[in-house]
């Protein structure tokens, strides 16, 4: 290689041209955001609306394929903009993604499980953030909204011409429960689709860690225990070891604290064998520590002691920060 090209290419240049940055996944989910409010927004004046509604939900697919921990760490630090309702929808299609994946599922069913994630909210979407500003319990008129939401979902999806039967059942069931008590129908095990339950999981995981004006938000630890482990509702076992296996204890983005006193944050997992890597911040005394400081959790001295909050922790940072070009907004 002459000294001219070997030039260019250690400033990230080959040709006399800039090889472009990385895409971020960051910027890409808050595109998708952005598009899929709007989009929900006009639903009602929409006719033919699948194709769009799939492009988004390609869109999120492939921000998740891009990094998967960098899309997963969007959730525990807030980083997708916009109202709570659609946000709370690009959040639980994130946990889709990373679980249809998983299990091996095909590409379209992988679509279309994504784009019910993007939508299973659109019949409320009008009173959802109202709902969420209450400071109290809802009336027995919001309620009905609430309990009928999954049908008049599937109604408007229809009537803007989606005609995907796994989509729409999706929708469609994704509050029932196995025991009968869920709605709107409430069906019973055996007519609630193996889809359905994981939408149904990825829905309530992404609402028990974000947090709401009426409450805090429930930490991931504790979160996944609650959802995968109770009694009256228990989850599938296939389900219940792939949303393990995915999300875990401590995902990325979660802060934590160390058997040593660090802290930092989760921002990655080494190739499944359950050690983590915690980008340190703080140490034992609370001061910052250089930005270089990285740790595994198969060192006893920083295996994660617990979970932490954002006042517990009393970080500040940009996801540029941790992971680079790929978390730029």
């Amino acid at each position: 290689m002459n000294q001219y090209l070997s030039s260019l290419q250690d400033l990230g240049m080959e040709g006399g041209s800039r090889l472009e940055p990385p895409p971020s996944v960051l910027h890409e989910l808050n595109l998708a955001n952005k598009r899929l409010e709007k989009l929900l927004g006009d639903l009602r004046n929409e006719r033919n609306a699948d194709a769009d509604l799939r492009n988004i939900a390609r869109e999120v697919v492939r921000a998740v394929e891009l990094n998967a921990e960098i899309a997963l760490a969007c959730l525990f630090l807030n980083q997708i903009a916009g109202t709570y309702a659609v946000r709370h929808c690009i959040e639980t299609a994130i946990v889709v993604v990373l679980v249809s994946r998983g299990l091996g599922k095909a590409s379209d069913e992988v679509i279309s499980l994504t784009a019910a994630a993007l939508t299973m909210n659109v019949g409320m979407l009008r009173h959802h953030d109202n709902f969420q500003c209450k400071p109290g319990s809802l009336n027995s008129e919001e309620m009905a909204i609430v309990r009928r939401h999954p049908e008049d979902s599937a109604e408007m999806l229809k009537y803007a011409g989606i005609e995907d039967d796994e989509w729409i059942s999706c929708v469609l069931m994704h509050h029932e429960n196995d025991d009968g008590s869920g709605y709107p129908a409430g069906m019973t095990r055996e007519q609630i689709t193996h889809n359905a339950r994981l939408l149904s999981l990825a829905d309530r995981y992404c609402a028990r860690v974000s947090a709401r004006n009426y409450r805090c938000s429930m930490l991931p630890d504790e979160a996944l225990e609650k959802l995968l482990h109770d009694p009256l509702h228990p989850a599938d076992p296939v389900l219940q070891e792939q949303f393990h296996r995915q999300l875990g204890k401590f995902p990325p983005g979660v802060l934590v604290r160390l058997a040593n006193g660090e802290m930092g944050v989760v921002t990655g997992r080494d190739n499944g064998d359950g050690v983590l890597e915690v980008h340190c911040m703080r140490d034992a005394a609370g001061k910052a520590m250089p930005a270089s400081v990285h740790r595994r959790t198969d060192q006893p001295e920083c295996a994660i002691l617990e979970a932490l909050t954002e006042d517990q922790a009393d970080l500040r940072f940009s996801m540029k920060q941790i992971w680079g070009a790929q978390a730029a907004l």
